[in-house]
This record gives structure tokens, sequence and C-alpha cells, in this order.
């Protein structure tokens, strides 16, 4: 056998290879340079990016700031006080003005139990002869008592003024006041009350106050009660049905029966039938069962009561059909009045009706005459402030009507009203006119009293004046500071502007462009800062805060308006240039010009409906008109599968009381329950077993099911999906006594299974994301290892890359599941199962977007928008306060927790809109290769495109709110809708920022570091 030496190279070859390694490094080297020069400077710019969208959010902060400011101030509070020693009016037989005996009116009694049951709805007190709902014949001895005993007691409806939220509720029955809408934003952070109150009167007397239960109380009267007796409870945790109310039993009755020597009035505040009415819906066993212990609680109290004490059970507001509150609905507003005596005093002489009301709507009775009736009663003065009426079943008498009484204490109450309304149009510069035909009345009145008219007469006169001056107060109460709501909606609409010209005027590669803008806008907002100031010290009407705020916000947009009018290269005009773009701009405006309209505004899911069903039937008009087979295919498909998944997800319905009863809630059990149905406990588990292999389909279609995208969507997706499915039922279990376990061991097993999911999702997920690889494949064909030609001296460089196409979608999306699995742990089961038809209609309607080539154009982000507000309406919400589902606060929490309890809550009401939020960056993504140019700026166009969709949004809803302040049903519909539009603008803002914005910087950075910056 022969072989052939190996030849050895020579000089010459020795020099060359040197040379091209000295070649091929020194490439290198440059490469990497270039590399870490790209890469820094696009780290420098991402963050100028992210700070002009701050400036972007920071201008919507103080458009709805200023506009909030004018439209729902705060009711101007006069801090006069009532005196004992000064009677409004004086009357034939005066009181001696002294505590003991009675300060304007002899007392009636010497203490009261005043005992609140929260949502204590008036139909709950009422029997009826066959049970159609647990919340019948369950609290009897209400009626029972007011009906055998109408000299010891009576039951009236009790008629809140909305908002329905307790701090409202509370501070009205106790100043006798009207509320204002702003309140309710401090429902849960009250500050204390400064007016003139009854609890201030009680402790300026000298009286000894206990309280038991909500801790809301001493948030309004810190310091009142008597710090040895009074036990406070935690009010919010709505998943407690009993701690409060164990605790206020545990302590009143010892109380009771160890004799009243130890304190003078004692508020008790139950919080049961609330929490069991938020958490299961009125028609609940849990109900039935609150009720029948608050029945046996009065029974006790009743037994333990002496002939000179008097005993009030109220409810603060009642509750709608699924158990909340917040709104005025019918059910909402009209709650239950009880007083109780074994003195025999009260009476139903001016009436002759005997037996309480069978309804809400017959012989109401306002909460705010609570007031004056337990101050005259009590031998207290009339909160100055007050606009109530004595309720006359409490001074007409148990036999013969005592018109004479009844005339005295309205006369009483008349008169301090008319002191506060002179002393209130004074400071409020009111003219006379104003008060007009409350100013005749009260004359009529003066005259009658000196003419000898009969008591009954006058009586009627008096009850006329009150009547005429509430009904005055309450069309002056919000008082519209219109200057201030036009400064804030030319905020809003200039940011508006703004974002027009930067989402829809620029191009991919202008993101440079960035500094040069904030260089301006940072000093024209210095200049603007110093302007406003000297305003501000000119001229006070404003206030110098506001000065400044609005000098340096107007010092900044015409700082940017100087930067896009004067840059070298020129913005053209954000006007659309395709179809596409034209009807993402119809789409919009005409859902903004639809919320003029009260009706449009109660139907407005089903009007999103209706827009995403036009825009899949153009996506098919246009898939059938594709050249190429493939992409005409995949268009058809994946827009019938948009339009079928929207009529799929429009059956989750949570419906409106002003839809009733053209509309049939399907998101609970029933109408009236706030529980789940047992057959949507398996939607979740659907859910987990099917939404990770769709989204693998996707991944499939494109080869970039590899890499990270096989570990997380194969596995981690799939199980914290399936672990949420588990929490909901064994929430259920709880719900309903399935498991015969320690209940306080099952809500530990249930909160420590949520916290590991959440920490799953946005811990683990996104460290996880933040070093995931690409999701590709690499392939070396066999030619490239030599095997295909034996003979060859040199080996092929080629390679196959799975997953190249859409390198930057495929990763990206995997970060958009870890805040569909937050999302969807918040979410009751069918909320979840409408999440899980929202991520399948964010993919195919990034394959529409893929397949026209539209990434460029508004369209995209629009649906996107659209799509989150009309999952916004799937997962259970409305426009109105009574859907918040507060309850989620609790659902990886044991106790309230801030700032962690409001931001759960904002995941379970938000959770769509903010999936959607953090996807936007897929529209620019979706399917495009590893070193394409100009990302930074296409993302940042997108972005802003998405936000100006719900700007254009919130714009709408302020301006309508501001244009129709004087509209019936402005804190109805209007308001509220201005509300959560505020509220999803300035989460869109954050979310799209801080996590979208933020998000996509790891994805570019982590793609580019394999394979290159462009």
């Amino acid at each position: 056998m022969e072989f052939t030496p190996l030849a050895r190279p020579t000089s010459t070859e020795k020099t060359q290879h040197q040379n091209a390694a000295i070649k091929q490094s020194s490439t290198d080297e440059t490469l990497e340079k270039n590399n870490r020069r790209k890469e820094i400077q696009f780290k420098a710019i991402h963050g100028l990016v992210i700070a002009f969208f701050l400036w972007i959010f920071a201008l919507h902060a103080l458009g709805v700031l200023f506009f909030t400011k004018g439209f729902l101030l705060t009711r101007l509070v006069l801090d006069h006080k009532s005196e004992c020693a000064i009677p409004p009016i004086e009357l034939p037989s005066q009181s001696p003005r002294s505590y003991s005996d009675g300060c304007w009116y002899p007392k009636t009694f010497d203490k009261a139990v005043v005992i609140i049951i929260d949502a204590l709805r008036y139909d709950f007190t009422v029997p009826v002869h066959q049970d159609a709902h647990y919340f019948d014949n369950a609290l009897e001895v209400l009626h029972e008592k007011a009906l055998r005993e109408p000299q010891n007691a009576f039951l009236l409806p009790f008629i809140a003024d909305p908002p329905t939220t307790t701090l409202q509720r509370l501070k009205g029955l106790t100043t006798g006041t009207l509320p204002t809408f702003i309140d309710a934003g401090s429902n849960f952070a009250g500050t204390a009350i400064e007016e003139d109150n009854l609890v201030a009167q009680l402790r300026d007397a000298g009286k000894t106050i206990v309280h038991l239960g909500d801790d809301t109380w001493h948030s309004l009267f810190p310091g009142y009660f008597d710090a040895n007796l009074t036990h406070a409870y935690d009010s919010f945790n709505v998943w407690d049905l009993h701690t409060v109310d164990d605790g206020v039993t545990e302590h009143l009755l010892p109380l009771l029966n160890a004799g009243s020597d130890k304190w003078d009035v004692l508020f008790g505040h139950f919080l049961g039938l609330d929490h069991a009415g938020h958490r299961y819906g009125p028609d609940h066993s849990a109900t039935q069962e609150k009720l029948r212990q608050m029945d046996r609680v009065i029974r006790n109290i009743i037994s333990a009561l002496d002939d000179k004490t008097l005993l009030v059970v109220m409810g603060d507001h009642g509750m709608d059909t699924k158990g909340d509150h917040g709104g005025e609905s019918d059910d909402e507003v009209e709650a239950a009045l009880w007083m109780y005596s074994k003195k025999g005093v009260f009476g139903h002489g001016h009436n002759g009706l005997l037996e309480p009301p069978r309804t809400a709507k017959e012989r109401p009775v306002g909460q705010i005459d609570l007031v004056p009736t337990l101050s005259l009663l009590l031998g207290m003065p009339i909160p100055f402030n007050n606009l109530g009426s004595p309720i006359a079943e409490a001074f007409v008498g148990p036999k013969q009507p005592q018109w004479e009484k009844l005339v005295s204490v309205n006369a009483l109450s008349a008169a301090q009203i008319q002191r506060y309304q002179k002393e209130y149009s004074a400071v409020r510069g009111l003219s006379k006119d104003v008060f007009a035909v409350a100013h005749d009345l009260w004359d009529t009145v003066l005259n009658d009293r000196q003419s000898k008219v009969s008591n009954m007469d006058l009586f009627a006169a008096f009850s006329r004046y009150q009547s005429e001056n509430l009904r005055v107060c309450r069309s002056l109460w919000a008082r519209f500071d219109v200057p201030r709501m036009i400064c804030g909606i030319s905020l809003l609409a200039s940011a508006l502007v703004v974002l027009g010209f930067y989402a829809r005027a620029t191009t991919p590669f202008r993101a440079e462009d960035t500094p040069l803008f904030l260089r301006h806008i940072a000093t024209c907002a210095v200049l603007g800062l110093a302007l406003g100031s000297f305003s501000g010290l000119v001229n006070t009407s404003l206030g110098l805060l506001d000065s400044c705020l609005l000098g340096a916000s107007g010092g900044s947009i015409i700082g940017f308006a100087y930067t896009t009018f004067r840059i070298p290269r020129g913005y053209p005009l954000p006007f659309p240039r395709s179809t596409w773009g034209w009807l993402s701009i119809l789409l919009t405006i005409l859902q903004s010009i639809g919320f003029a309209s009260n009706s449009f505004t109660i139907w407005e899911d089903e009007i999103l409906l209706f827009f995403l069903g036009t825009f899949a039937s153009l996506a098919l008009i246009a898939a059938l008109r594709q050249r190429v087979t493939t992409d005409r295919t995949l268009g058809l498909l994946q827009s019938s599968i948009f339009l079928a998944l929207s009529r799929v997800a429009s059956l989750s319905r949570l419906c409106r009381e002003e839809q009733m009863p053209y509309c049939r809630s399907t998101y609970y059990s029933s109408s009236s329950s706030s529980t789940s149905s047992y057959w949507q406990l398996f939607i979740p588990y659907t859910v987990s077993l099917l939404l990770p292999s769709f989204i693998k389909g996707y991944y499939k279609s494109t080869r970039s099911y590899a890499g990270s995208a096989i570990l997380w969507i194969g596995v981690i997706l799939r199980m914290s999906l399936l672990a949420s499915a588990i929490y909901w039922t064994l929430d259920a279990a709880d719900d309903n006594d399935w498991l015969e376990i320690d209940k306080d061991t099952l809500r530990f097993v249930k909160t420590t299974l949520a916290q590991l999911v959440l920490g799953i999702a946005l811990v683990a997920g996104t460290a996880y994301y933040v070093s995931a690889t690409p999701c590709i494949n690499i392939e070396i064909p066999a030619e490239a290892n030599g095997d295909a030609d034996p003979q060859a001296g040199k080996r092929s460089k080629a390679m196959n890359v799975l997953g190249y196409g859409n390198m930057h979608g495929s990763r990206y999306f995997l970060f958009v599941t870890n805040w569909i699995v937050a999302v969807v742990l918040f979410q009751k089961p069918m909320g979840g199962g409408a999440i899980g038809i929202l991520t399948l209609q964010i993919l195919a309607l990034l394959e529409i977007v893929d397949s026209n080539d539209l990434s460029r154009s508004a369209i995209g982000p629009v649906m996107l928008g659209i799509l989150g507000n009309f999952h916004f309406f799937k997962t259970g919400h409305q426009a109105s306060l009574s859907s918040i589902q507060w309850e989620s606060a609790f659902i990886a929490l044991k106790t309230l927790r801030y700032p962690w309890s409001p931001i759960l809550v904002t995941l379970n009401t938000f959770g769509a809109q903010i999936i959607t939020t953090v996807a936007v960056p897929l529209v620019v993504l979706w399917k495009q290769p590893p070193r394409k140019t100009g990302l930074l700026g296409s993302v940042a166009m997108a972005v802003a495109t998405f936000i100006l969709y719900f700007a254009v949004i919130n714009l709408a809803t302020t301006m309508w709110a501001g244009w129709l302040r004087r509209h019936l049903m402005l804190y109805r519909i209007f308001c509220p809708r201005f509300m959560t539009g505020a509220a999803t603008l300035m989460v869109i803002d954050l979310v799209g920022i801080l996590v979208a914005i933020g998000g996509f910087r790891w994805n570019l950075t982590s793609v580019n570091q394999v394979f290159g910056w462009a």
C-alpha cells in the first residue's frame, strides 16, 4: 500500500495564513466595536423615547386633574356650628336650652343605640307569602315589631343620595348634607369631617360615644370615641363575612347587659351583609344567613333595652342585583330605616297608615332626615349645614296626631335651614333670585304663624319650604369651575395633537429626533414655568401651583410645535394614506361622537362588537383580493377566526340596569349573583388545555416553536393557567363548602397558590424573558459538513435558521404571555375565557396585519385598542362604580395592603386593555427578520397610535361630560364614563411606556446580540 506524505507549507503560505488571521481578527474587533457603539446609541435613544412618552403622560394627567378640579368640586362647606343656647327660631314653649333637658326642644331619650347594617335594602325587611329568593323572610323582626307595636316602632324606606359608597353615606347620615361625586374616589381613604355634625354635637355635649365595627368611622371622626370601649375592624376585606359582625356582637351585647352607665350613644356598624352581597350577590344562602344573624342580634338588643334608650336600625345603602353598589339605581339607594323604643312615643296619626310600606316607593324618607330627627330626640342642636327634615312618625305621637309637636320640630329645622341658606348665599355671593321661591315660602310661613293658621296647614307649609330649599341646593351643589374645565380640555386636546404628529407624521428612522424634541420641550417648559409663576403671583384666582403647572405644560407644548416645524427634514401632516388608515380614523371618531348619547354609552359593548365585525368583514374582502394563494388562504382563515371569536366572546355579558330587559347577564351564575356557575369552572381548564396549543400552532407556522418557546409555552404557560383554574375551583369550594377542611387552611392554600402564579408570571417570567435566547433552531445541511462531496477541500458555510422570519415577534410574544397569566388569575372563570379569546384574536389580528402589509398603518394599534375596550366589558365590567370587583384585591393577599391591593384591582378591571397595550409592539415586530432597521421608531409610532386612540376616547368623554354637566343622567352615565376613560388612559400610558416600550428593549438587544446590530 502506498502512502502520500502531507506537504509541508511553504513560508509564503504561512505568511498568507497569518495575514488572513490578523485581518479577520481586525474585522471582528471592528465589528464588535461597531455593534457596541450601536447598542449604546440604541439604549440612549430608547431612554429618551421613554422620557418623551412620560411627558405625554404628564400632559394627560394634568389635563384630567384640571378638568376634574373644575368638574367634580367638593361642595362649599361652612365652618359654622349650631349652639345649644342659640336656637334658630323662638317657639311658644321654648326648651330650657340645656343639654340635660334639651337644647332647642325637650329631649325624648337619654341614650341611643344606632345600628348600621351595611347594604340593608328595604325589600330585605318586607315579608312575602312565598320564599322566591334567599333574602325573603330572613329578617323579620323589623316588620313584625312595626306592624304589631306601631307605638313602639316604625319601618320606612330610607333613600340614600348617590354615590352609594359607605363613606359618603356616613357623611350624609351624620351631617344632614348632600354628598358630592368626587368624594367617591376617597371611599377607602376618608378624611375627617370638619363641618358641624351629629357626632361632634354629642361629643361637645359631653356624651360618651362608643363605636363598634367598620373602621371608616375612625377616619371620619378621629378621637371622638371612647378608647376603652371602642373596637374597630378592617372594612375592606369583602371576602371576610364574619370577623366584623362577630366582633360587634361580642362587645355590643355585654355593654347593653351591663347597664348603660358607661356610655350614652353606641354606634354598631355590621358589614357581613354588604360583604356577602359583594361576594355572592343578594340571592345566595350566605346573604340569607347574614340576614338571619341580624334578626337574632336585633331581638337580643330589644331584650336588653330600657325605656330611656332609643334603638335605630338602618342601612346606609342597598345593593343591586349582583350585590354591588356605588351608583344610583333604585336597588342601590333604597335602604331601610327602623326605630324602636319601649317608651311608646311613635305614631302614624299624620297619615293614618299603620302598616309599613310594601315597597320602597311608598312613604320614603331621605337619609339626611335622620340628622334632625336624632338631634331633636336626643336634645341636641341640629347641625348647621343640615338640609333634612324631622321624620313625622317620630314626633306625631302614639294616639291622636300632635300637630303642634310636628310644627315645632319642623319650625326648628326649617329655621336652621333658613339660617344656613342665608350664610351660604352670602359666602357664595348668590343673587336673591336663586332662593326667590324659598324666600316667598318662608315669608308665607311666618305670616301663617301670625295669622293663627291651623297647625296641620303650618306643618304642610314648613314641609314645602324645606323641600324647595333642598331642590335648590341639589341644583347648586355641583359648583362647576368652567375655566378650569376648559384648561383641562385644552391640555388633553393639545396632547392629542402632539401624539397625532408623533404617531402618524414620523417615519421609523426618525427616533433619533427625540433628543432634539426633548431639549426644546424642556427649555420652553422652564420658560413657561417662570411665566406661570409670575401670572400666579399677579392673579391669584387660579392659584400659584395651578398657574405654574399650566405655564410649564403650555410651554412644553410650544417647544414641541417649534421643533416640529423647524426641523430640517420637516414633518408631513398626520393624515392617512390608505383605506385602512381612514377606517381607523372613522371608527375612532364614530365611537367618540357616540358618547354624546346616553343610549350609545349604555350599549357601548354592542357598538364595539359591530366595529370588530366590520373590520373582520373588510379583512375578508381584502383577503379575497390577494393575488398569492398562500396569502389569500391565510387572510381568509385569520379573518374568519377573528370574526368568529368576536361573536363567541359576546356571549359573556354583565348587564347594567339601564340595559334591562333587553340584556341577559351570563358572566355570573345569575343576574342576582356574584358567583360563577358550576359549569363555568370548566372554562379555565379549557383555556389551560387549548390556549398553549393554539399559540404553539401560530409559532409552528413560522417555525418559531424552538428554543425558549418550548419550555415557556409548552410547560410553564400551561401549568400556570392550570394553577389559576385550580385556584378558582378552590374558591368555589370555599364558597359552597364542598371540602370538609378548615376555612383558614383553605384560604391559606388559595392565597399561596395565587402568589405562586403571580410570581411565576411577573417575576420569574420577566426574568426568563430578559435572559431568553431567540426562538430559533439552526439546521446545518449535509453539504455544510462536507458529507456531500468527500473530495471537497472546503466546507460550505450555509445553514438554515428556522424561525428567522419571525424572530422578533416570536420572542416578544413570550413577554405578552406573562401578562396573560397574571390577568387570567384575577378574572372570574368567565373572564378567564374572555382573556383566552382575546389572546387568539391578537394573534389573528397580527396575521391579518402582516398579510395585508399594514405594520405601519394605524389600523393595527387602533383595532388592538378596540379589542381591549371590548373585552373590558366581556370580563364582567361596565363604566360604573358598582361593577368594580373589589374582591380581586384579596386574591393574592390576606389583608388590605397599599399599594398592592389597588394594583390587583387594576389588573382585574383593566386586564384586557393591559394585555393589548403590552401586545402593541407586535404589530411592528410580527414576522420581522432580525436585522430590520428602524424598529425603535416603528414601535414608538405604534405605541403612540395606540395611546392616541385612548386619548381621543378620553377627550370625547371629558368634553361630553362637561357639555352635559346639567344633564339628568350626568352622574349615572356620563360622569362614570368620563372617569372610566380617564382611568383607562392613565393605565394605558404607564403600561405602554414602562412595559411595552421598556420590554421591547430586551427583545431587540437579545436578537441583535446573536445577529449583530443593523
